[in-house]
């Protein structure tokens, strides 16, 4: 049985669940701690007693503690990505990649620590001096989705560790296993006891007591929209600072002049990898009329090409849903998507495969339009919406007609539409000419709309959410 990490000590949880490969649910991959109340209120004790000396730590501490997770976990990415596909349902080498992600970001905050600047200006006043700098905002709860489970902890940890903050982590009920490798890495890393802590459970137990208590002084959550909903209103009854990544309901914009080999390329990776179930997968591709009939039947003809299996299997380009509820959620926004009076052009049935898993066929729908539910309501699977546009103009309006903005896309050869689109989209972050899900480990992740809320994760601008600036004035 795999424990939860409290004060630098593996502690066994109230009970247990078992871990299951959606793959082969006859596999059985783990049985996992799951924490009650009182065990999430001895993390969160322990973080809050070790934030104020972990605040004012050596830099290079905390510098050489995250170059050593990211260095071993780069070296583990085959075991590790293979594990986090047996568990999370994505084809083993996205599961390797996103490994070697994780440790790619361990590896940048190790050098931001010593990156963490201020300024120092001259007072109006005579005889003063002034100093801006950045402190820890303190003890920081994490609660991570089940898609991404290693890179999403990693770029919430990296970064909270690096600014001095101490970290509760409340995995995904789906996916614990990655989250305890990780954890079982940084337990090794030389940090002090309560630095770090790793709190898995139900998100009603132990995402609840983060979100009621005030020692936890800052909330980074990524899931849906109605519970970053319920974070926000906990988060702002209290105080406490937030960062929320919602949902997405991302376009791809395929012009006339577009390269249809991109253009099909881009919408089937961004559709449908990972089996669709990234917030940055592109759910609405907006064709412009001229090319939509030869892009439909490329993309249908991509689709056809493609093997649909287990995870961990040679020559496997989508693996299945995660479980057995997204599975039945995904059927059913197919249903809707027929009632509504889209055309099921590929795929949407339920396969079987050698072993018991929940397989689905990636859905290509045609003749839709940006009113349906199925172009509006994030369905989080391999289900797409061809949108047909009259001109450029009309693909940007269904493009931002949207309460969504995390990504954007768009395919031509117009450097003209390409820049006025990069200008133009509602969107977090625009991708010209390449798919909407992927984004490196250096840069800002987020949106806009109904998407994010507060500042960005990622890259150097995460350290707008986890320091807080002080001005000091100094008499001369």
């Amino acid at each position: 049985m795999k424990q939860n990490y409290i004060d630098g000590n593996w502690v066994d949880g109230a009970s247990t669940t078992a871990n299951i490969n959606p793959s082969n649910t006859s596999d059985v991959i783990g049985h996992y701690a799951q924490a009650d109340a009182q065990q999430a209120q001895m993390a969160i004790a322990a973080a809050a007693a070790a934030a104020p000396g972990w605040a004012l730590s050596n830099v290079q501490m905390r510098a050489d503690a995250l170059d050593k997770i990211g260095t071993e976990i780069i070296a583990r990415k085959e075991e590790l990505g293979t594990l986090l596909s047996r568990e999370e349902g994505k084809t083993r080498v996205e599961g390797i990649g996103e490994a070697a992600r994780a440790g790619a970001i361990f590896k940048f905050f190790a050098q931001e620590c010593l990156r963490l600047r201020g300024d120092k200006l001259p007072s109006v006043r005579p005889n003063l001096d002034v100093e801006i700098t950045r402190e820890p905002v303190g003890v920081v709860g994490i609660i991570a989705p089940w898609n991404f489970p290693i890179a999403i902890p990693a770029w919430k940890i990296a970064p909270a560790l690096a600014y001095g903050n101490c970290v509760l982590l409340k995995p995904a009920e789906l996916v614990p296993g990655s989250a305890w490798a990780l954890a079982e890495i940084i337990s090794r890393a030389g940090l002090p006891n309560g630095v770090f802590n790793l709190v898995m459970g139900r998100g009603s137990v132990v995402g609840q007591a983060f979100l009621n208590d005030r020692r936890v002084n800052a909330i980074s959550f990524t899931g849906s929209v109605g519970t970053g909903a319920k974070v926000a209103q906990a988060c702002v009854g209290r105080l406490a600072k937030m960062q929320l990544e919602m949902g997405g309901k991302n376009p791809l914009v395929i012009l006339n002049d577009a390269d249809l080999a991109t253009a099909v390329n881009c919408a089937v990776q961004g559709s449908f990898y990972s089996t669709g179930q990234r917030c940055t997968a592109s759910s609405r591709l907006i064709v412009e009329k001229g090319i939509y009939p030869a892009f439909v039947a490329a993309v249908k003809d991509k689709l056809a090409s493609l093997a649909i299996g287990d995870a961990l299997a040679a020559g496997t380009d989508i693996g299945p849903v995660v479980d057995q509820s997204q599975l039945e959620q995904d059927m059913e926004y197919i249903r809707i998507g027929r009632d509504e009076g889209a055309t099921l052009a590929f795929g949407g049935e339920r396969l079987e495969r050698d072993t018991p898993g929940f397989y689905l066929s990636p859905a290509l729908f045609t003749d839709c339009s940006n009113d349906m539910r199925i172009s509006r309501e994030e369905i989080f699977g391999p289900v797409a919406s061809v949108i047909p546009a009259d001109n450029y103009e009309h693909a940007l309006a269904l493009a931002n007609d949207t309460e969504f903005g995390l990504s954007s896309g768009i395919v031509t050869t117009s450097l003209k539409y390409a820049t006025h689109y990069k200008r133009h989209a509602q969107a977090g972050m625009v991708m010209v000419n390449v798919p909407t899900a992927g984004v490196d480990y250096h840069v800002p992740f987020g949106g806009s709309k109904g998407s994010s809320f507060g500042s960005r994760e990622q890259g150097s601008y995460a350290a707008e959410f986890f320091t807080t600036v002080k001005t000091a004035y100094c008499g001369v």
